[in-house]
């Protein structure tokens, strides 16, 4: 359980960040999401703490932007539901999530179909559609 000086992970496990998201971000299992479901998750938390690196990092290189994030001044993340996970084959999955959240006092919902793909051991987020 979360403690004062282990806050709870912004993707919403319940978990403290630095064993859940954390670690992804960070450390020795940097950029190692064991799971699509896992490094959806994170990237949500990088979102959250905007971790413009950690986010390139894990897109998948043919449809990373290539100019910087933007990030809305002002917006706050409020949860993350993740409605679905499965992996097609050994290295293809999608993940189905709603994201909430808030800016200037106006509630937003982004519901999104994800693909990713594991390359090299890892899994790279590679597109989604919104819904």
């Amino acid at each position: 359980m979360p403690t004062p000086s282990q806050p709870e992970c912004p993707c919403g496990t319940a978990l403290p960040y630095t064993e859940c998201c954390g670690r992804f971000h960070t450390g020795a299992q940097r950029l190692m999401a064991p799971t699509a479901e896992a490094l959806m998750r994170s990237r949500y938390s990088a979102y959250t703490l905007q971790l413009d690196d950690y986010l390139h990092d894990t897109w998948h290189p043919s449809t990373r932007p290539s100019t910087p994030l933007h990030h809305e001044p002002g917006l706050r993340w409020l949860g993350l539901q993740v409605l679905s996970h499965a992996q097609t084959d050994a290295d293809h999955a999608h993940v189905e999530f709603v994201a909430r959240s808030k800016l200037g006092g106006r509630a937003h919902r982004l519901r999104e179909r994800s693909r990713f793909v594991r390359e090299n051991g890892r899994w790279l987020y590679l597109d989604g559609v919104i819904a």
